[in-house]
């Protein structure tokens, strides 16, 4: 007869970088071992606190490297509780069989309304104006304040947040235009540009939102400042490697940009208690704000609960919609059968041998799903509950099996 699945509570969840009550909540009432840490670990220290544990869930400081998912004993799943998935090696994941989860939707909004918000204080100068308010000195002037309509708002990268700032910003009454590298429908009356320059030369305030592939860095550095229009603004709250903040500093100290806004950087402290520098500390009509572009209570939230949810369809019914590295198979929870999970190398021969070590040990098969990329195969079969003891063993030995598991 068939066996029972790994017991949920023996399960391991370890949660870093202080992920939301919510994603906790959801995790314990589902079963499973939840132990949360508040800050982000170095590689040795994940290494070593990852022995034994089978999901981990991170946000965007600790560095999920090669080496430290080689030495990851148990691991099958990791959850993203942010946007990005650039500090997870995705090819040492896949090629071990992990499943990678993220949240690239749940933050949209916060990250839209900081740049608006940003917007419109660098376009009045209110920062430089408050600080010299509560140093004391009282400048009232209209000298390069203005208003937001009519400007020209210049998006690069027009995903969910570079669309929905389109939206608002034409609310305001801006024009839009944007770039990016793949055809993307235009919301409004905002125009697509043919090129970085183009746009870059048009645009009173140029706003980044594009990802954290390597060809993205340095995507800002002299020359590209050298092209925008004098005065003009730079938003940056995507990346902190796609500007030469260097080049940056340089073209606002010598007033060629009207300011800027920067919310990631190429380096960031670890934790709150470590210093923070850069040479764009000090600079006129420059906001400065540590990586909070997605952080609002309303986006934590959302952000815990929809990576916990992705990570509950992987354990509970093998459901990969929405993971980075993997096909993605969007399956119902199982019902009077037993579930296998069989993720492999993409190349031919693997599910005949499946299936024939499936008819060798005298399973009948209720249903089964293949998916396949241009790396790895994912095949979920549902069969009987009843087989003899260790039928099961013979599907780990297929030739390119990555990881087996079963669900009942």
């Amino acid at each position: 007869m068939g066996r029972w699945s790994y017991p949920r509570s023996r399960i391991r969840v370890l949660l870093l970088e202080a992920v939301h009550p919510a994603a906790v909540r959801a995790l314990e009432d589902a079963g499973y071992s939840v132990e949360c840490e508040s800050g982000a670990l170095d590689e040795d220290a994940l290494i070593e606190r990852l022995k034994g544990v089978h999901v981990l869930g991170l946000r965007s400081k600790t560095m999920l490297s090669e080496r430290v998912i080689e030495q990851a004993d148990r691991l099958m799943a990791v959850g993203a509780f942010c946007i990005g998935t650039n500090q997870i090696d995705l090819d040492a994941a896949s090629r071990r069989g992990i499943a990678v989860f993220n949240a690239p939707y749940s933050n949209t909004r916060s990250v839209v309304e900081l740049a608006i918000g940003v917007l419109i204080a660098l376009m009045r100068g209110v920062v430089d104006r408050s600080t010299a308010m509560h140093e004391g000195r009282w400048i009232k002037s209209a000298k390069g304040s203005r208003e937001l309509r009519g400007k020209t708002l210049g998006i690069v990268g027009y995903g969910a947040i570079g669309s929905q700032l389109s939206v608002l910003a034409e609310a305001l009454g801006m024009r839009v235009i944007y770039h990016d590298l793949s055809e993307r429908l235009a919301l409004g009356n905002a125009r697509a540009v043919d090129s970085l320059d183009a746009l870059l030369a048009e645009a009173d305030a140029v706003s980044l939102h594009v990802d954290g592939r390597a060809g993205n860095r340095m995507l800002i550095g002299a020359a590209q400042l050298a092209r925008m229009k004098p005065g003009a603004l730079l938003l940056n709250l995507s990346r902190g490697h796609v500007v030469d903040v260097d080049a940056l500093a340089a073209a606002l100290s010598d007033g060629r940009l009207g300011g800027a806004a920067v919310d990631v950087f190429p380096e960031e402290p670890r934790t709150n208690q470590d210093p923070f520098d850069s040479p764009l500390r000090g600079l006129a009509n420059v906001i400065l704000t540590p990586h909070v572009g997605g952080s609002t209570e309303e986006a934590q939230e959302a952000i815990g609960a929809f990576a916990a949810s992705r990570l509950l369809g992987y354990l509970n019914r093998g459901d990969t919609t929405f993971c980075v590295n993997l096909p993605n198979v969007q399956l119902s929870d199982v019902q009077g059968a037993h579930r296998l999970l069989h993720i492999h190398q993409n190349q031919p021969g693997v599910l005949a041998a499946l299936n024939q070590a499936l008819s060798d040990a005298g399973l009948n098969i209720l249903g089964q799903h293949l998916k396949t990329d241009g790396r790895t195969g994912y095949v979920i079969t549902d069969v009987d509950r009843d087989y003899r003891a260790g039928a099961l063993e013979v599907l780990k030995s297929v030739p390119g099996t990555l990881r087996f598991r079963t669900l009942y």
